[in-house]
């Protein structure tokens, strides 16, 4: 038992000189190259860094003042395990120090964030110091579990007390913002009353991707710099990030534009990355009368999905209004051309769109062979296979086809009525837009919303992919039924029947070779 004592005795004594050096803390707390840490053998140099700049501070005679630390990064390069040691590490080395831990959403927090520090904690070598609960950690001496612990708040500007109430003097608070471009000012400025206690080690550091050229977060590297000490970590600077999907986004979008400027460099967009369509446009659009529309032409659309977990989408717009026919899973390219066909026979569309890409040209190969009598004797019908990567109208506006037509309905949409279903909106509000390299709109990858946790917007694009498409607004045999309607004088409809049947027995009649 005296042994079991001596060695707990002597664990707290060298925990205890790392009360100002966390880099030799997370070096000795954890099971470098062993188990799951097998491949590694500490913390990367950029890491390693941050932990030496606490370090620093805390052995300098500025101890007392705030040490306030943000780092703009793109993916993958562990800020979270640092997030995760800094907790520990402030914990372990100062009794009843108080940590306090937010994100940018409460799902980021619960589903991220927590569970990385709790992984860290149970690694370390003091883990049986600290009882972990579903929204705290906290000392396992019952003498102390109310002083000294770790709260994970999610923010709420209605409830700021767990922010402004953040006051430890004469001991320790830490205070950790992740994924903080998009944690809102009014909880940032609550924040800094915590900054007030004297004699008091404070440390507040924000990590996040630079998703947008506003706030707080991208004012720590602007206005409020001489405030903040700041780096930005480049993703391609640090082992063990995908290097693989990193070229495949540079490659797909250009070393420049803004998109890998947030989600590689760590470099803060030029203009902004934000979603392309606004909420308050679509909401609108929900809920808006247009009233009828039947003399408007129908233009049809077919998405057609490329992975499982979509679906491919039918549907129409017919003047101001946007309807869908149909969402399929599951079915096979001739499944979907045969059902495209039926809706385009009980329709009558001016035109027909469908995404040729990938297993799309499928369909379109199946209408052109098995519809071709039907759009035969309907010279005004158009048949168009719809290309993403396509060329623009406008090079100087958009960087490829797809961005062309998402433009075109946002535009439309301010006018239009769609289906009032969140899900149509979720679709049409879902993805972002950057600037490509040479200064052009570009919509974020169908692929890139599905690592940010969205779905495919497949309802999105089939909208969209109608303005891909300018149908002749009126055929002849529709011209001269309205001018029939318009003439009063029953001679005259007389004589304009039989003009029009002449026109249509000559149409008819099969030319010679010398006509």
């Amino acid at each position: 038992m005296a042994k079991k004592k001596d060695l707990e005795q002597a664990l707290a004594s060298d925990i205890g000189e790392f009360h100002a050096d966390p880099y030799r803390f997370v070096h000795y707390a954890y099971p470098w190259g062993e188990g799951d840490l097998k491949d590694y053998k500490g913390p990367y140099d950029w890491q390693s860094r941050i932990l030496a700049q606490i370090g620093a501070h805390l052995t300098s005679q500025r101890r007392f003042e705030p040490l306030l630390l943000a780092v703009a990064s793109g993916h993958g390069i562990g800020k979270s395990a640092l997030v995760s040691w800094i907790a520990d590490w402030s914990l372990s080395t100062c009794e009843d120090a108080r940590i306090l831990v937010t994100a940018n959403t409460g799902d980021q927090l619960a589903t991220k964030t927590i569970p990385e520090v709790k992984k860290w904690f149970s690694r370390s070598i003091n883990n049986h110091w600290w009882t972990l609960a579903a929204e705290s950690i906290k000392s396992a001496d019952k003498k102390h579990a109310d002083n000294w612990r770790i709260d994970f708040h999610t923010w709420s500007l209605e409830k700021t007390e767990a922010f402004a109430g953040l006051h430890n003097k004469g001991k320790r608070i830490v205070l950790i913002f992740d994924e903080a471009s998009a944690i809102p000012e009014k909880i940032w400025e609550v924040a800094e009353g915590a900054l007030t206690d004297a004699e008091t080690e404070i440390i507040w550091v924000a990590f996040g991707n630079p998703t947008v050229n506003t706030g707080r977060f991208r004012e720590c590297f602007g206005k409020l710099k001489h405030r903040w000490k700041t780096r930005q970590i480049d993703s391609r600077t640090v082992p063990g990030t995908n290097k693989a999907q990193i070229g495949k986004w540079v490659e797909d979008y250009g070393e420049d534009s803004d998109f890998c400027r947030v989600r590689v460099k760590g470099e803060f967009p030029r203009a902004g990355s934000s979603q392309f369509i606004a909420s308050d446009v679509v909401a609108l659009a929900r809920r808006r009368d247009v009233g009828d529309q039947a003399k408007a032409f129908k233009i049809l659309s077919v998405d057609v999905a490329r992975f499982g977990d979509d679906e491919s989408v039918i549907g129409f717009r017919q003047g101001l209004v946007y309807r869908i026919i149909e969402r399929i899973r599951g079915a096979d390219t001739m499944q979907i051309a045969m059902r495209t066909m039926h809706f385009t026979r009980i329709h009558e569309p001016r035109a027909l769109v469908i995404d040729g890409d990938g297993v799309g040209g499928g369909v379109v190969d199946y209408i052109n062979l098995h519809f071709a009598e039907w759009m035969k004797v309907r010279p005004y019908f158009k048949l168009k296979e719809f290309h993403g990567a396509g060329s623009v109208a406008d090079k100087s506006m958009y960087y490829n086809k797809r961005a062309e037509v998402w433009g075109l309905m946002r535009d439309w949409l301010v006018t239009g009525s769609i289906p009032d279903d969140p899900e149509v909106e979720s679709d049409l509000t879902g993805p972002e837009y950057f600037f490509s390299s040479k200064n052009t709109i570009q919509l974020e990858s169908k692929e890139d919303m599905k690592k940010r946790g969205l779905s495919s917007p497949d309802i999105g694009d089939n909208l969209a992919m109608t303005f891909a498409v300018m149908p002749e607004r009126q055929t002849r045999d529709e011209a001269f039924r309205e001018s029939l309607e318009k003439e009063q004088d029953p001679m005259q409809r007389h004589f304009m029947l039989l003009a029009e049947t002449e026109r249509r027995k000559k149409a008819a009649q099969p030319k010679m070779y010398w006509q």
